[in-house]
């Protein structure tokens, strides 16, 4: 068979999965039955994740889908404002060859946000392992197919937005395709995400940008900052995940000057290649120096990581990031509120991630003092 005929019969077949997992609890007796009083549990649950606050969280990778997964237990006001800087794996060649922006994390987050993420995961995730589609995952190939029928890869996630029925809403910060630029300290420049997360030179850079200089973002995204209440920054890695979206001026200007409190949750552990050597003030203070403003928020791991998962992490080069006493110095006096507490959840037995149920609980304590004040 003709790999494309192949391609397209796949697509098919996973659209036709998804629409049916997606209706399957709307129509009375279609595979199963809808008791009233499950019904009715439905329906209160969904009335209080509706009066929920408005988050808006920035971000990439793993980072940001790990946050959703919590948020969307006590909101489904949420907005996940993706970066599009990703060059790896599905992403970067589907970028390559096909011209559209890179789809691998606008998918994870519209998993996350899921009613049900693990079914839904299983179906997206799934990854071709032969042939011309070796490497490609089934969401990524679907966000491709609706790209090209819509003509628009903001069109498309808005579509996957709507046929998933997720708790919120996932958005590119731009359409425009950028790349990112970093120059360290001997002034040689590193072009693209991949050559800025294995430079193992974080301590050594001296600035980063967008290239094409000055890209517009969404008029949704810029919406979602006016009609916000809380700005989360992070989790995720901080050249690659976090400040790509804070590098579109018109998105750093609104975050600037938003009287939304702004939070910034700090990765858990180091990134080996990329933040090597840095510590959670200078995180924040790249933060500060890309916004022209510090973090209102700071929230901080405090909690002790397995020892055989630390071990592992340890060889790998990634050191836990805690903070000391001078730390906390320098952060109340920039006027940096810090919250620490234990975060450390281990997933799948294999991953160590922040616990996004207890972090989700501290960005809405975070919400309601706010409103208290």
């Amino acid at each position: 068979m003709d790999w494309r005929v192949a391609y397209f019969l796949g697509l098919l077949t996973a659209f036709l999965t998804i629409f049916v997992l997606s209706w399957k609890d709307r129509w009375p007796g279609f595979l199963r039955s809808s008791p009233v009083k499950t019904d009715v549990m439905a329906r209160v649950v969904e009335y209080r994740l509706s009066m929920g606050p408005h988050i808006v969280a920035l971000g990439g990778g793993t980072g940001l889908s790990t946050l959703l997964k919590g948020l969307k237990s006590f909101t489904r006001n949420i907005t996940a404002v993706v970066t599009v800087t990703d060059e790896g794996g599905s992403s970067g060649r589907l970028r390559q060859e096909w011209g559209v922006l890179p789809p691998g994390d606008v998918r994870n987050c519209i998993v996350a946000l899921a009613e049900n993420d693990n079914a839904l995961r299983n179906i997206l995730d799934f990854r071709f392992d032969r042939g011309d589609l070796s490497g490609h995952s089934l969401g990524n190939l679907i966000l491709l197919a609706v790209t090209e029928i819509s003509g628009d890869f903001r069109l498309a996630v808005e579509e996957m937005n709507h046929l998933l029925a997720i708790r919120g809403r996932v958005l590119p910060v731009t359409t425009e395709a950028v790349s990112l630029v970093a120059e360290i300290e001997d002034g040689q420049l590193l072009r693209g995400e991949l050559e800025i997360s294995s430079c193992r030179c974080g301590q050594k850079v001296k600035r980063i940008w967008l290239e094409p200089s000055d890209p517009q973002p969404l008029p949704d995204v810029i919406r979602a900052i006016d009609e916000g209440d809380l700005i989360v920054l992070g989790p995720g890695s901080l050249f690659t995940s976090v400040l790509p979206n804070l590098l579109l001026p018109k998105i750093a200007q609104k975050i600037q000057e938003s009287p939304l409190p702004r939070v910034y949750v700090a990765n858990l552990m180091s990134q080996p290649g990329e933040t090597d050597g840095m510590n959670v003030v200078e995180h924040v203070e790249w933060i500060e120096k890309i916004l022209g403003i510090a973090p209102n928020f700071i929230v901080v791991n405090n909690g002790s990581i397995p020892a055989p998962f630390l071990e592992a992490y340890l060889k790998e080069g990634a050191i836990p990031l805690y903070l000391d006493d001078s730390q906390r110095e320098v952060l109340l006096e920039k006027n940096c509120q810090i919250i620490e507490s234990n975060y450390v959840k281990v997933y799948e037995g294999s991953v160590v991630r922040h616990d996004s149920q207890a972090l989700s609980e501290t960005l809405m304590r975070i919400c309601r003092d706010m409103k208290e004040v």
